[in-house]
């Protein structure tokens, strides 16, 4: 029996809000560590998700931004950097999908534009801080926000991979 149309809906709308739930109680979880120059959030093995399947993208983002709106030492400006550095990482990856077909190359692009983009992280961090953008803090919370988000992201890449066979992330 074939979903209809509003199922399918429904299903993704349903998913996507587990999704953000879930991304929420992962960063809490590790709340310590999660914030500031140097970030382990479990939760970003999440971002994978968009390599799967681009409809779960929305739940991604959308537990970003509810964690750092209620929970972020940046208020506001967490919400806009970090909501905009993981829309413009799961949008180049979800985008990556039209030409590249292998979910593990896929996986190692959205490891790397995570980390990449985690630039816009330490901009908003000297922002806050007080402290020149290119200046020696800005260059040591950029390498050290990038370096977490890469392990972070290679970490989870291998269980993520093994966690879709089961699951299947497509079908949502």
């Amino acid at each position: 029996m074939e979903k209809s149309v509003s199922q399918s809906k429904t299903t993704t709308l349903v998913v996507n809000g587990l999704i953000a739930a879930l991304y929420v109680v992962l960063t809490l979880v590790v709340a310590p560590i999660a914030q500031g120059p140097i970030q382990f959030r479990v939760s970003e093995s999440l971002n994978h998700l968009v390599v799967f399947n681009k409809k779960l993208l929305w739940g991604v983002l959308l537990g970003v931004v509810a964690f750092n709106l209620f929970f972020s030492e940046g208020g506001m400006m967490d919400v806009l950097f970090g909501g905009g550095q993981t829309l413009l990482a799961l949008s180049i990856t979800a985008i990556s999908a039209r030409w590249i077909k292998s979910e593990k190359i896929r996986m190692v692009i959205n490891t790397i534009a995570f980390s990449v983009s985690m630039i816009l992280i330490a901009i908003m961090i000297c922002i806050i801080s007080n402290q020149s953008i290119g200046s020696n803090f800005f260059w040591a919370t950029y390498g050290s926000l990038f370096l977490s988000e890469l392990i972070t992201m290679s970490i989870s890449a291998p269980i993520m991979f093994g966690i879709n066979r089961m699951v299947h992330f497509e079908k949502f």
